[in-house]
């Protein structure tokens, strides 16, 4: 079963991938192809993570580790057929009976991990040390996928380097037992009734630039990684469901093309049913790098975008009243270093109680003033703190970060929701 219908119900089921063999064999040739900024420190990074997950299961959600969904999927035989299939163009034509004569769970690691090359690498150059890349990547569960109501949106990665991931993602929620009977909303990449676009027209959509604000409203970042053929297409898909319960309204947030804003929710993340963190630049109406929004009617009879003055003021016009908290504080110098470092990318498990990481001091400071009690994962690992998402007030759980912050992501990245209560 699969339901999401905000950014911030009750969370009862989460997808995930520890950071795995894939991110230890990374050497530093390979970083800015993989989109690295430096190589991880692969056991640390696994222990913030663990951390991570092991709070999401004392509260009660049910963790699901995509690396698990893709080795039983490809128990069926059926899967491992599609897979193999799909991706030979991307894989040297000697490898795939090596492949094929692998058992599930190690075909999903090698998919996973990489394969290296046989023999071992003459002098002390390691330029290309793989005959399948690894996915060092595939730890932002956020990004291949997009679960909306009761279906989901694939993925169509921007680079070279994720494009497995969305295959894998298929894999997982066409075939896995649990997951296959769910709707696919939208494929961009199937064409359908839509012309074959390539080049810089491919439809390019990742899971971190969209946000399902409520039953009625999504909002989709056009940004590095996300591209307007990817947007046109998906409102087009959302269109024709608006009557069967899909959401009425869609908003289009074009980000400045930096890497510090690659997606939507590395500046604007919901954490309550009335607040919200943002970068103030990119979000706040006269911010310096103000992002351009337009609102799609997708009931109407040829869904045109139009221009909004802002995000908030749009969404508030809708029903949806947010409070701006701004990540980093009021000082631009902190903003900016604590945008860089994941302070606007929050994960909330129910309304008001929220993940994000510890070293962003400025924006837990400004929580605080918006009520948010700070409760460091240590303490509810300890039992020197308890949570009850049932019973308890605005609350900030703060993630050790040392490791996994360098890869670029926060606590939104690193979680998808499969299923949330209404909230």
């Amino acid at each position: 079963m699969l339901r999401v219908r905000s950014e911030i119900g009750h969370l009862r089921e989460v997808l995930v991938h520890e950071p795995g063999p894939e991110v230890d064999g990374m050497v530093p040739s390979m970083m800015e192809e993989l989109l690295f900024d430096d190589i991880l420190f692969g056991e640390r990074a696994r222990e913030e993570h663990r951390r991570m997950r092991r709070v999401m299961q004392l509260l009660g959600v049910k963790v699901r580790e995509a690396a698990d969904l893709l080795a039983e999927a490809l128990a069926e035989e059926d899967a491992r057929a599609w897979l193999l299939e799909v991706l030979v163009g991307d894989l040297p034509g000697t490898l795939r009976p090596r492949l094929a004569a692998l058992s599930a769970p190690e075909l999903a690691r090698a998919l996973v991990a990489g394969l290296r090359r046989e023999g071992e690498p003459e002098g002390i150059a390691v330029d290309d040390p793989y005959e399948v890349p690894p996915l060092p990547n595939l730890c932002f569960q956020r990004d291949p996928q997009v679960v909306l109501g009761d279906g989901v949106v694939f993925g169509a990665m921007a680079t070279p380097a994720r494009y497995r991931e969305a295959v894998l993602s298929r894999a997982i929620f066409r075939f896995h037992p649990r997951y296959r009977e769910a709707r696919t909303l939208h494929d961009p990449l199937q064409p359908g009734r839509n012309p074959l676009l390539l080049g810089i027209h491919r439809p390019r959509l990742e899971g971190g630039d969209v946000a399902v604000i409520s039953p009625e409203v999504v909002v989709v970042g056009v940004s590095e990684r996300t591209n307007r053929t990817a947007v046109h297409l998906l409102a087009r898909a959302l269109a024709e469901r608006v009557e069967a319960g899909g959401p009425r309204w869609l908003f289009a947030v074009e980000l400045p093309r930096r890497r510090a804003y690659m997606h939507l929710d590395t500046v604007f993340t919901v954490l309550d049913r009335d607040a919200c963190l943002v970068h103030a630049p990119v979000i706040l109406p006269g911010g310096t790098e103000q992002a351009r929004v337009a609102e799609v009617d997708l009931a109407a009879p040829d869904p045109t975008p139009r221009p909004v003055d802002d995000l908030l003021g749009g969404l508030r016009r809708r029903g949806i009243d947010l409070e701006p908290i701004p990540c980093g504080g009021a000082d631009p110098v902190d903003q900016h270093r604590e945008q860089w470092t994941d302070g606007a990318n929050a994960f909330a498990l129910c309304p008001g109680v929220v993940m994000l990481y510890d070293r962003n001091v400025r924006t837990v400071e400004e929580l605080g003033k918006r009520g948010f009690s700070a409760v460091p994962t240590q303490d509810l690992l300890l039992g020197r703190a308890e949570i009850d998402l049932d019973r308890c007030g605005r609350t900030a759980i703060l993630l050790e970060s040392t490791e996994v912050t360098r890869a670029r992501g926060g606590p939104h990245c690193l979680c998808h929701p499969l299923v949330r209560e209404d909230a």
